[in-house]
């Protein structure tokens, strides 16, 4: 049987675990709190800081799949970000297993006018995209010293099932939900790619059981056609039953929340990823995985059936 071990179960690592279980894949989900109970997946409590832990714990696996990110905050990044790549690094190419990474798309920067591709050099602007591209970096060349087989997945912001911690979280669905107008931090005009979690899942799956020669790089995971946040907003209100639009908070006021608001602080800098065009471009991979995204339609469907029953 094949052995695969997730480390986060977040809204991504949990979907991910519970796709390859179903596939009769042996399934350890690794988090800090060991996770609730799922049927068929052996759920696992550690820390990724530790690297013995996470020598033992691949050990038999013939894939891991790193899905964590610790807390949105710069800081964190630095301190953890590097030591867990370094451990599971180590621990997969122990194991001789393969190392799939969920990666973002911030060591890009900007697009330029152009859609983000394989292709597109590193160039962060934000000091989130310049860890992200020392991380790119590092993994790349223990993949060519042959220290482990890796590959990445990367993609743009989420939306779907679980995806609390999304532009579309508690206050946005609740206010779809009740037929109000929802509010938005962002630019809801320019165009966005939004990431179905379970496409995301999927692709990762796909990197993991694929042959040799996905490793070694980085590909763009599936996505649908980019909108902007007011119309994939639309959609939602429109199979939830109402015609509730998006409402920018006030630059002004976003700035003054940032002194109280940790997290606005952390997320400015990445706002310009919605002053123009922020499109990905999945063609590679589903020219060589054979997956596409879901169809919009059904994947907003999805999102709203999941939200009425988180947020009622």
């Amino acid at each position: 049987m094949t052995r695969s071990v997730v480390f986060g179960a977040g809204q991504v690592g949990l979907p991910l675990a519970q796709l390859l279980s179903t596939r009769g894949q042996e399934v350890k989900l690794v988090s800090r709190s060991g996770g609730a109970s799922v049927p068929g997946i052996e759920a696992v409590r550690g820390d990724a800081m530790n690297g013995e832990f996470c020598t033992e714990t691949v050990r038999g696996a013939s894939a891991v799949y790193h899905c964590m990110n610790p807390k949105y905050e710069t800081a964190a990044w630095e301190a953890m970000l590097p030591r867990i790549q370094e451990n599971l690094v180590a621990a997969a190419g122990r194991a001789q297993a393969r190392l799939v990474v969920l990666d973002n798309v911030y060591m890009l920067g900007r697009p330029g006018g152009k859609p983000l591709t394989e292709d597109t050099p590193l160039n962060p602007c934000s000091r989130k995209g310049e860890i992200r591209a020392r991380l790119a970096d590092a993994l790349l060349a223990a993949h060519r010293r042959g220290d482990v087989q890796a590959v990445t997945g990367r993609a743009s912001d989420f939306f779907g099932p679980g995806g609390l911690q999304t532009m579309f979280e508690a206050r946005f669905w609740k206010g779809v939900l009740a037929g109000k107008n929802a509010p938005v931090i962002v630019n809801p005009d320019t165009l966005h790619t939004y990431h179905y979690i379970p496409d995301v899942a999927a692709g990762l799956a796909a990197l993991g059981a694929a042959e040799s020669d996905v490793t070694g790089r980085a590909w763009m995971l599936p996505c649908e056609r980019a909108v902007t946040t007011r119309e994939l907003a639309a959609r939602f209100a429109a199979q939830a039953g109402h015609t509730s639009d998006v409402q920018r908070m006030p630059r002004w006021l976003f700035k003054t929340l940032t002194l109280v608001v940790p997290i606005l602080r952390e997320f400015d800098e990445m706002l310009y990823q919605w002053e123009e065009p922020f499109v990905i471009d999945d063609q590679r991979f589903r020219e060589r995985l054979a997956i596409a995204a879901t169809p919009l339609d059904a994947s907003v469907r999805a999102t709203v059936q999941w939200a009425r029953r988180q947020f009622g």
